[in-house]
């Protein structure tokens, strides 16, 4: 089987891969949550002069959090590639 990244049999390989899969998607769902939050509060705050520089800084922390979503992604697929070459290397292990 080829190991290629972002390929749904990566995710289901083993119990471990769901897993790790699953507590990735509870990241990049609580980091999606927080850029939102910060686009919505600073949406907000600049109904009023007084406060637009935090809004400006609700904007930047929610754009970081923007950035972080795909690199949690990749990080995953990264983490579900590397644990199936050692799966592979495992059983060749086992064939010798």
């Amino acid at each position: 089987m080829s190991m290629t990244l972002f390929r749904h049999e990566n995710r289901e390989r083993t119990a471990d891969t769901r897993r790790v899969y699953a507590l990735y998607e509870i990241a990049h769902t609580a980091v999606d949550f927080a850029a939102a939050l910060c686009f919505l509060a600073g949406s907000i705050l600049f109904f009023w002069p007084s406060v637009e520089t935090a809004a400006i800084w609700l904007f930047v922390i929610g754009s970081v959090f923007f950035f972080l979503k795909p690199a949690i992604r990749l990080a995953r697929e990264i983490k579900l590639y590397r644990m199936g070459r050692i799966d592979r290397l495992a059983a060749r292990a086992r064939e010798e």
